[in-house]
């Protein structure tokens, strides 16, 4: 749970724990350099954590009478496809950063992929005493592997119905602290059935509702003890929201039913390297860099939605497939009463 949920800000710790040199030397050829490669390199896992957290926030339409609860837990997991485990990396568009075996574009591992086999650059900064100095370097694998195609989410999720066909609903993760990682998750959403407004919604066999659904992640991650760059108070810091806007329709029967819509997501991710990084520019130099840089990304697209219900009591299992730029699929298991 920790490193799927978490790969934004474990994706740092990754490259400093296989190349400890790596992230010191990279900011050495400049931060604008070193703020590049970590803006494509986070981004597929990025935008498919947000697709990842906003699967299972409803599975009917059929909103719940007043007083009517459900409590949830639920697994999600957004699809990674080939596409998503790497990036076209051009050096045309960096300061001091060049391809050791020549060319200037190539694909290389993003925070989902790897690198097989192992890509080399050359890094290029000065020295005040030796001047213009080169190094090479092995750029990072993600977090997993050629295998690793899935981008799982989890959650307790509560809903309440209100008055006149409005639900409201609210999901968690509690905040969970570590020697090295402090996380938490929370989201809100309210949805609003139609199809209880006309007169005879009762005798529908139907029910149509939308949904606007809210959702934030905080997390921060120590690099103190695996950075291998001498400094302070360094961290990285990582900040998601969410929006997901849903149309639903679903069936209303006694113990199996079925569901789907059409929604709209969008999302932004800000991650921000964070405390004072003691850089070594040559064997008797160094130089202090502060709050290095922030990276960012954004998501928008629409969504299909196609899901299952079955119902026995207080006791309700579902599970749904949605169809989108990252597509997810997501159980729950639900108890509650109407």
């Amino acid at each position: 749970m920790k490193k799927t949920t978490l790969f934004v800000l474990l994706c740092i710790a990754t490259i400093s724990a296989k190349a400890q040199n790596d992230l010191d030397v990279l900011l050495a050829a400049g931060i604008d350099d070193a703020q590049h490669f970590a803006n494509d390199y986070l981004a597929s896992g990025t935008n498919g954590l947000m697709y990842s957290m906003n699967a299972n926030w409803f599975n009917t339409a059929d909103a719940k009478p007043l007083g009517g609860f459900e409590i949830s837990v639920i697994a999600n997991a957004a699809t990674v496809s080939n596409a998503d485990k790497s990036f076209l990396m051009n050096t045309d568009l960096y300061n001091n950063v060049a391809f050791a075996q020549g060319g200037s574009q190539q694909m290389v591992s993003s925070v989902l992929g790897e690198n097989n086999p192992d890509v080399v650059v050359e890094v290029t900064y000065d020295d005040p005493i030796f001047g213009q100095q080169t190094e090479q370097i092995t750029l990072p694998n993600g977090i997993g592997n050629s295998s690793a195609n899935l981008l799982p989410t989890a959650f307790i999720q509560g809903a309440l119905g209100l008055s006149k066909g409005i639900e409201v609903k609210a999901r968690f993760v509690p905040k969970i602290n570590t020697n090295d990682v402090d996380i938490s998750m929370y989201g809100a959403g309210l949805q609003v059935e139609f199809t209880k407004w006309l007169p005879a919604d009762k005798l529908l066999p139907v029910a149509i509702s939308g949904l606007v659904a809210y959702s934030h992640l905080d997390g921060t991650y120590d690099l103190s003890e695996s950075s291998g760059i001498s400094g302070e108070s360094q961290r990285l810091e990582s900040s998601i929201n969410t929006w997901l806007f849903q149309l639903i329709a679903s069936t209303k029967l006694p113990i199996i039913n079925f569901y789907g819509g059409l929604g709209y997501i969008n999302g932004k991710s800000d991650s921000d390297l964070l405390g004072t990084y003691r850089v070594s520019n040559g064997f008797l130099t160094t130089e202090d860099i502060v709050d290095p840089f922030s990276v960012s990304s954004k998501v928008s697209g629409a969504r299909g939605t196609v899901g299952t219900k079955l119902k026995l009591g207080f006791f309700r299992l579902n599970a749904e497939y949605h169809l989108a730029k990252f597509n997810a699929f997501s159980v729950g298991i639900n108890f509650g009463f109407r």
